[in-house]
């Protein structure tokens, strides 16, 4: 008989704990196609976070660590340097990644650290009750924004592809979706070029994708998959936002850097 769709080996068949309609299954499932298409499984290490996804390493049949909240990015540093061999990866929440670890992601972004980072946004902070987020809407209502987020008092969301995207250290930064079959394969694609990009020892490697939140955000699950699209897409565009194979011909047109000399 021909097995036409299975669980990847690099995962188990455990029951999920994450609610219904959540995509994080989604996204945990390409992550680990992806680990095992490329071959990589014994030499992969995945850097647990705090929030939604802090039990990922109950579905994976690879090593795990678990960072305190929003530190993965410098203990997948810790891990990548003491063993270069390794494929470390970071799955990381936007409460975790953009708020309490901006300052960690940014900096292991900067020093153009060679690890791969899972960032996956549903704009809310989804294990301790669905509070507002860096990455919340204008206007969207949590339980520690009831009138909706104001971005007088809130600021703007945090849109880390094009904040990360600004830094001069050469990188692969792009922000997918799971929201439509077409769009997950397209992310799929996306975190196989990022782990590659590692395999390869190249760059700081970074894959944003848009999740839905169908508990806290208080609407079903398909109500909340038009609510992404209609919501979070035209402030969070899909696509690359940086390259490192067109960032290296870029490179080769920058001025050489000021001397005192030269004004001689």
């Amino acid at each position: 008989m021909t097995t036409l769709f299975a669980p990847p080996v690099s995962m188990n068949e455990r029951a999920t704990h994450y609610c219904p309609g959540c995509t994080h299954g989604v996204i945990h499932r390409l992550v680990g196609e992806t680990i095992d298409e490329l071959g990589i499984a014994e030499r992969t290490v995945g850097i647990a976070p705090v929030g939604c996804s802090v039990l990922i390493y109950n579905y994976y049949n690879i090593d795990f660590q678990e960072a305190p909240h929003g530190r993965a990015p410098a203990l997948a540093t810790g891990a990548k340097r003491a063993r270069p061999d390794l494929m470390v990866f970071t799955y990381q929440g936007d409460g975790d990644l953009a708020s309490i670890g901006t300052n960690e992601i940014v900096h292991a972004a900067n020093r153009g650290e060679k690890i791969t980072t899972v960032f996956v946004n549903n704009a809310i902070y989804g294990m301790t009750g669905g509070q507002m987020a860096p990455t919340s809407m204008p206007g969207q209502v949590t339980t520690t924004s009831p009138r909706g987020r104001d971005p007088a008092l809130a600021g703007f969301p945090m849109r880390m592809c094009e904040l990360l995207s600004t830094l001069r250290t050469p990188a692969y930064i792009v922000r997918a979706s799971v929201h439509t079959p077409q769009l997950a394969v397209q992310t799929k694609q996306a975190i196989r070029r990022a782990f590659q990009l590692q395999m390869e020892n190249r760059c700081f490697s970074f894959v944003e994708v848009l999740s839905t939140c169908p508990t806290n955000w208080g609407i079903p699950p398909v109500k909340a998959l038009r609510w992404l699209q209609d919501n979070m897409l035209p402030y969070y565009p899909l696509g690359v936002f940086k390259d490192p194979d067109q960032q290296e011909r870029a490179d080769r047109q920058v001025p050489t850097p000021w001397r005192d000399n030269d004004a001689k």
